[in-house]
């Protein structure tokens, strides 16, 4: 199966690392990401930007409103995305349990992905990828 792990961290965590420190965190996070992919559990990620950098889509009054920065007024902000294929929660909660970033202090909710549709998403990329082959 596979799983979305969506980790959040107070952004003046990472804001009051050095430039040293962060570089160190990150080489350890990604030391262990490796270590996942090895093994065939990292099926990718995404280390995000500032939240600050985001902008927010909403259904308002009959048109799309745009606002700057995320939704979320907390101050744990989304800052990464890892996919995992597991066989189930707990083999994700226990991999995922002992990456570094959970001890600089991020937390991480793992929840399963919607197999059915990302296969009809990924079928109908496929064949605009196809469509567009044929055009060249």
């Amino acid at each position: 199966m596979k799983y979305v792990c969506l980790g959040y961290m107070d952004q003046k965590k990472s804001e009051a690392m050095s430039d040293t420190e962060l570089k160190a965190a990150l080489a350890e996070c990604f030391e262990y990401d490796d270590a996942l992919r090895q093994k065939g559990h990292l099926v990718g990620g995404e280390v995000l930007q500032s939240p600050r950098k985001a902008a927010t889509l909403r259904w308002r009054s009959g048109t799309v409103s745009v606002t700057d920065g995320p939704f979320a007024e907390t101050k744990e902000q989304l800052v990464g995305i890892l996919s995992l294929q597991v066989k189930g929660i707990s083999q994700a909660i226990r991999l995922m349990s002992k990456h570094p970033s959970v001890r600089m202090g991020m937390c991480w909710e793992i929840r399963p992905a919607a197999e059915e549709p990302n296969e009809l998403m990924a079928a109908r990329s496929r064949a605009a990828k196809a469509q567009a082959a044929t055009r060249i």
